[in-house]
């Protein structure tokens, strides 16, 4: 990782899996904030509009901080899955 101490990240990455769950018979298996019905992609939607934590907490009462950091954790992740590695340059 460029411009980041990898082991003062990996110590600060939060384990969003104590929070998010994905059960066929929930939501049609997509991945929600565990005990409720609300989906990541509802909450990723609502961050990329420029919803505050604050006002998606005011809309989801049954959610915290921590649900909506969780969802940001499990984006980061899938995001690094995802994403090829980059090209290095030979001369």
């Amino acid at each position: 990782m460029v411009g980041i101490n990898a082991e003062k990240y990996l110590q600060g990455a939060m384990n969003y899996k104590d929070r998010i769950s994905r059960e066929p018979g929930v939501c049609g298996g997509e991945p929600v904030i565990k005990g409720t019905r609300v989906t990541l992609r509802t909450l990723l939607a609502s961050l990329s509009e420029g919803d505050s934590i604050e006002e998606i907490l005011a809309d989801y009462p049954a959610l915290t901080a921590e649900d909506i950091r969780a969802v940001i954790a499990f984006a980061a992740d899938a995001a690094r899955e995802d994403l090829p590695a980059p090209k290095v340059a030979t001369f």
